[in-house]
């Protein structure tokens, strides 16, 4: 009888000639480019999804009150946010004229339409109830961001196990309604100092987590200077308002009081 596990090779368990079919230009006479703008989109997902299972495993071990277990995937997630940022240096080698090249035949796709990038935001508290709306066509898509939408976010999880540990919140920050963005909270922000003064653990746990929020802005602001040194200030794909929509989303911190807090310092 074969030993199947003596058949299993590099290629086979990353299934990596299914990976290869998966980059399928669409243009005709297929343009040179689009085969990278393929793949960095492709690659961009698969780190949406290893993004999503760090701070998954994140909530749970704040949920079990093991904070210190938590920064092993934060800085994992840190990691990734660089890694996303630096492979806009590779898509802006490709210049406006390539990439208009095969626009066309993007007909209304748009990077406005990942589902997984929407799960991060709503993850970490970025929640809104259009977004959710979008994507009522694709079950499996709507009923994973319906889930995020109605679960208590990443900061949520900090606030409350902060709470277990003896700090002083306010119910109404523990019992708001979890579909609302995160907003500044004057209980959250005294705890915080408190925190910083004299628990040196949960103060470095607070500046990874601003790290995060500022990391997620950066990659926010290298994307919308990607996407207008790419197209400028027209329309983007799908019908979003390209580079108007992506100035929006700039400065709107996931974890208003870890920002707020340092004028008090």
């Amino acid at each position: 009888m074969t030993n199947l596990d003596d058949e299993l090779t590099y290629g086979r368990y990353l299934q990596v000639d299914e990976l290869l079919d998966l980059q399928q230009p669409l243009s005709r006479p297929v343009e040179h480019d689009e085969l990278l703008f393929i793949i960095i989109h492709q690659v961009y997902e698969l780190w949406f999804k290893e993004v999503l299972h760090e701070l998954d495993q994140m909530v749970e071990h704040l949920n079990e009150d093991h904070p210190t277990l938590s920064g092993n995937q934060l800085k994992r997630v840190l990691k990734i946010l660089k890694t996303l940022v630096a492979q806009l240096d590779v898509l802006e080698t490709m210049t406006p004229l390539e990439f208009v090249s095969f626009r066309s035949f993007l007909a209304n796709s748009s990077g406005f339409q990942s589902a997984q990038f929407r799960e991060i935001e709503f993850l970490l508290g970025l929640k809104t109830r259009a977004h959710l709306d979008r994507f009522a066509a694709n079950h499996r898509e709507f009923a994973n961001l319906e889930h995020r939408y109605r679960a208590p976010s990443l900061w949520d999880a900090f606030v409350a196990y902060i709470a277990r540990q003896g700090y002083p919140i306010d119910r109404s920050f523990l019992e708001r309604d979890v579909t609302e963005p995160v907003t500044e909270s004057p209980s959250v922000q005294e705890a915080l100092m408190t925190i910083y003064r004299s628990d040196a653990d949960l103060a470095r746990l607070c500046e990874s987590l601003t790290d995060l929020d500022e990391g997620l802005q950066e990659w926010r602001y290298r994307h919308l200077m990607m996407v207008r040194r790419t197209i400028g200030t027209k329309p983007g794909t799908g019908g979003s308002d390209g580079v108007d929509y992506l100035r929006t989303t700039l400065f709107r911190p996931a974890f208003p009081d870890l920002w707020a807090v340092r004028t008090r310092f």
